[in-house]
């Protein structure tokens, strides 16, 4: 890591923390040289293949502005959608895999949007799920029915 203030080639690290989401792991490093301190914020990269080929780095905002279309007119506020949006990356991040195809992250968006709001879960799912039909609609229905009578039972 080269130092910011004198373009040493090295530094040495004092202290290192995860950050509060526990994406990121902050370091407090010290010029070995001229002997000042700076932080570095340190992440693995996350990169999206989407569906022509295409790689780019994973975004949260494209989560959100995806999913609050799905949201539109819904009881959802930008702070659960910011929620939604770490949930889905940890969940990625959980497996280890540097890359992800784009596909694959709509389908990790369903659960925690179930969760959320089931009418925004059921348009994101016609989408992802790819529904072709008023079956496809119903049997998504039954599933969420079938789910909230399992969880009634439990309470």
């Amino acid at each position: 890591m080269h130092c910011p203030f004198c373009r040493h080639p090295d530094s040495r690290v004092i202290d290192s923390r995860t950050t509060d989401d526990g994406v990121a792991i902050r370091r407090r490093r010290q010029c070995p040289e001229c002997g000042r301190r700076f932080s570095t914020i340190e992440t693995a990269s996350l990169n999206v293949v989407k569906r022509n080929g295409v790689t780019e780095p994973f975004s949260r905002e494209k989560i959100i502005s995806g999913v609050r279309k799905a949201c539109q007119g819904r009881p959802v506020t930008d702070t659960d959608l910011a929620m939604l949006a770490q949930k889905v990356e940890e969940n990625i991040r959980a497996t280890g895999v540097s890359q992800i195809d784009a596909n694959e992250i709509g389908l990790t968006i369903l659960s925690p949007l179930r969760e959320l709001d089931e009418v925004a879960y059921l348009r994101f799912a016609s989408v992802y799920q790819a529904f072709d039909s008023l079956e496809d609609f119903e049997s998504a229905i039954s599933d969420l029915r079938v789910e909230r009578v399992g969880d009634d039972v439990e309470s």
